[in-house]
């Protein structure tokens, strides 16, 4: 019988390391615990208040979270997430429309191919051998079930660079990630601090990385703007639908936005 994923789970994986990522991750407001994932990658392990208690579905929350992630930091956030109904991810990178695949329980595809053609040239993986690959987790499979699924988008992923901690693996309810991540030699705790914390470590990180750039200057000034155009109707949404994730997606948007714009202002003056 195929091996089915149990209680729900997610994992968030960032294409950044945890010195950027851990900044980011506070504005979620969600407890989670952060390791490095491969040279280039970091994996967050949430707490996962929101299905746990009942309040929403894994898969709903992850993608928000996902979309927040993306849409405040340079680099791409996926989310995995799998329960008793299936398993999929979402990917989000900047304020391009994110995209996803869903597998059932019994490992059936239901997704349209483009998003696996979009998955692979935003993350920069091999247009030929990956995207091969990728179809072939498409393609209908009686020995294949979500779970398994799973661990071959992970085998993709790994050619580029991911490399999960030992103990992190789909299927495993949200407790068993985060027993094993608790585990790990130089795993992070991540909670909020207040803005002034977030902030001055946000601003350290793309101060002294490639991005330094865009911290103040027109370009700054525009996505800033840019985010908070973004962000007030994403917090309307929020509203109508009652959803937190999505919530904190606005919140995200607005508050980095206002930040940007304060923050070049405040340097135009010294």
């Amino acid at each position: 019988m195929p091996d089915v994923p149990g209680n729900p789970g997610a994992l968030l994986l960032c294409r950044s390391d945890p010195a950027a990522v851990g900044p980011a991750a506070q504005l979620l407001r969600e407890p989670m615990l952060l390791a490095e994932a491969g040279p280039e990658w970091s994996v967050l392990v949430p707490e996962g208040r929101p299905w746990r208690q009942g309040e929403e579905q894994v898969d709903r929350v992850a993608r928000g979270w996902a979309s927040a992630l993306a849409v405040a930091s340079p680099w791409p956030a996926l989310a995995l997430w799998w329960d008793d109904g299936g398993a999929g991810f979402t990917l989000a990178s900047g304020f391009r429309r994110t995209v996803g695949y869903v597998w059932l329980a019994n490992g059936t595809p239901v997704g349209e191919e483009e998003a696996l053609s979009s998955f692979v040239s935003r993350l920069g993986l091999d247009p030929v051998l990956d995207m091969q690959s990728l179809e072939e987790l498409a393609r209908p499979d009686s020995d294949a079930d979500a779970r398994a699924r799973m661990r071959g988008l992970l085998a993709v992923l790994g050619r580029a660079g991911l490399a999960l901690p030992a103990g992190l693996a789909p299927g495993l309810s949200t407790e068993e990630l985060r027993s094993a991540a608790e585990e790990l030699p130089e795993v992070e705790q991540v909670r909020w601090t207040g803005w002034r914390e977030v902030v001055s470590a946000e601003l350290d990180v793309v101060e002294r990385g490639r991005l330094g750039a865009w911290v103040r200057g027109p370009k700054a000034r525009a996505l800033a703007l840019v985010q908070v155009l973004a962000g007030v109707p994403v917090l309307g949404y929020a509203l109508r639908r009652r959803s937190p994730a999505w919530a904190v997606t606005g919140v995200a948007l607005v508050v980095n936005g206002g930040l940007g714009l304060a923050y070049d202002r405040v340097r135009a003056r010294d």
